[in-house]
């Protein structure tokens, strides 16, 4: 233990030796690295070694030079740690223009705080975080970071450009793992194999760039991975807290995903006699799965209890019963136990839930998945189930995780499916306007809107989340007009596969309409204006 310790501590001064031989003069900069850049990244080291299938300590150093207002976020250091991340060292500095060291990081100047979100219960996540809040442009800051995963499932991307108006001189990734380690990586933009080496019983991987200028914004622009040069890593075989798997397939991920969970679905006896009291005497299959998944949402509610291994093994059924609530994996393993108790075969099914559809990367096995979610397979179609929400319909899962891949677990392993798509003739916002207009160009209109499927989705949340009173307030400030106000309103929901919201609201704005003599100047376009603009086809660089 000790002669490990030494070597930790020799690498950070080894780490330290390096950072004090850069010159971060602003002078020094490619004059090619400039032009719309409100942050350049003048070194980055980030070394990633890793000790056995189950351990890695990585060392992060970088420099970062920011150049105006637009870029203080990224001089800001983050970094979250739990049971199975620990950092065990932090270095900083801060240096002028002329590349001047400013200030050093002390130790009492790190913040730690909680990372629990406010829907959670309880988690073991913090955050270490420190600003040298300059405001004297340019500047750049400096920062090292020792982190010792305890337990791998998956490593950082190597992304050296993290946004637009930022421009890299150069940025590096080292991988040193055991020669019998099995280094799984995908490269985007990234034309050369990366360089192999030996060092005693370690095998090196090693990935580098120089002189990347910054990339503008556009609108509707790919993945960021698909503009820019990035590495991605994954093991083939890992270990978290003594449990073991294989992840070079989707079926070997699966697979120590469905033995984490295993025999976690059995449920207390009065329960089992609710369902079949709730069930027995029904003949239809997808009315036994609607009763109960609105028995689900009637005795349960979300919280995320995230500890240690939490993150990915599920409390069991009987926890879930007892307490209440659970996170998206304690309930939809709920829910499958309810209808495995019914008779009815269900999958739990992993899923990246968000914004982030199109990143997923299904020829590159990896732990890519944040959300859980249930799918019953049926003779002529495909049921699936949001576990999280109270309120949605059954079969409707929404903008949330349709469209996407996922990750059907059983016994065999995983197996890649697809959530449902709704079409752009599913998605429909229809709206009739019955309107007059005063001779003072005051507007009166009785309209009547309904949403349908991906189009209700957030007026549904709102619904479920605020009262009525709130609501009202909110309507004051929905719509883009200068001058409005709402008397009365209605919402009456329709609860199907393809759910219907219709609106109902009765207001007035003054003003609405320019008066110029005997004429009267009016915008059709009551409430669906947008000012948003895309960038023109001529400059865009990504299609």
């Amino acid at each position: 233990m000790q002669k490990y310790f030494v070597i930790i501590v020799v690498n950070i001064f080894c780490l330290a030796n390096a950072f004090a031989q850069n010159n971060y003069d602003v002078k020094l900069i490619a004059p090619e690295l400039l032009p719309n850049a409100d942050v350049i990244k003048r070194m980055e080291e980030i070394k990633i070694e890793v000790k056995d299938a189950g351990k890695a300590i990585i060392y992060h150093k970088y420099a970062l030079t920011i150049m105006n207002p637009g870029g203080d976020d990224a001089a800001k250091f983050v970094e979250q740690y739990d049971q199975l991340i620990n950092i065990k060292d932090i270095d900083g500095a801060l240096y002028d223009a002329t590349g001047k060291k400013v200030k050093a990081l002390k130790n009492s100047d790190v913040k730690d705080i909680s990372g629990t979100s406010e829907s959670s219960l309880a988690d073991d996540n913090r955050l270490k975080m420190h600003d040298f809040n300059c405001k004297l442009y340019p500047y750049t800051i400096e920062y090292e970071s020792a982190i010792e995963l305890k337990g791998i499932l998956n490593f950082p991307r190597w992304m050296p450009i993290k946004g637009d108006k930022y421009a890299v001189e150069k940025s590096k990734l080292i991988v040193q793992c055991p020669l019998d380690y099995k280094l799984r990586f995908k490269t985007f933009n990234y034309a050369a194999a990366p360089k192999i080496s030996t060092e005693k019983q370690s095998l090196i991987y090693e990935w580098g760039i120089e002189k990347l200028p910054a990339v503008e914004e556009e609108k509707y622009e790919p993945e960021w991975y698909e503009m820019t040069p990035a590495v991605f890593l994954a093991p083939a075989d890992f270990e978290i807290q003594h449990y073991a798997g294989n992840m070079v397939d989707w079926k070997g991920f699966g697979l120590f995903m469905y033995q984490l969970n295993l025999n976690r679905d059995v449920l207390p006896d009065n329960i089992k006699q609710q369902v079949h009291q709730l069930t027995d005497n029904i003949l239809s299959t997808k009315e036994k799965i609607k009763v109960l998944y609105e028995f689900m949402q009637r005795n349960t509610h979300y919280i995320s209890v995230q500890l240690g291994i939490g993150g990915w093994q599920t409390f069991d059924a009987a926890y879930v019963a007892t307490k209440g609530y659970g996170d998206c994996k304690a309930l939809s393993n709920y829910m499958h136990s309810l209808l495995k108790e019914a008779g009815i075969k269900a999958y739990a099914t992993l899923v990246e839930a968000g914004e982030n559809k199109n990143s997923f990367l299904a020829d590159f096995p990896s732990h890519q998945f944040n959300h859980v979610i249930i799918c019953i397979p049926q003779a002529t179609d495909t049921i699936w189930l949001e576990c999280t929400s109270q309120t949605m319909p059954m079969g409707y899962l929404g903008s949330f995780t349709c469209n996407r891949k996922a990750l059907l677990i059983d016994e065999a392993g995983g197996t890649l499916v697809n959530t449902p798509v709704y079409k752009k003739s599913d998605n429909l916002q229809t709206r009739k306007i019955t309107a007059t207009v005063n001779q003072e160009g005051q507007l009166a209109a009785s309209i009547i809107t309904n949403y349908r499927a991906e189009q209700q989705d957030d007026l549904h949340g709102l619904l479920a989340a605020v009262s009525k009173d709130r609501l009202s307030e909110i309507l004051k400030t929905r719509f883009s007009i200068p001058s409005y106000d709402i008397s009365n309103f209605e919402y009456k929901e329709e609860k199907s596969p393809l759910p219907v919201i219709t609106e109902t609201l009765a207001l007035t704005a003054n003003n609405y309409c320019a008066i110029s003599g005997k004429r009267l100047f009016l915008l059709p376009n009551v409430l669906n204006r947008s000012s948003s603009k895309i960038n023109n086809a001529a400059t865009r660089k990504f299609g």
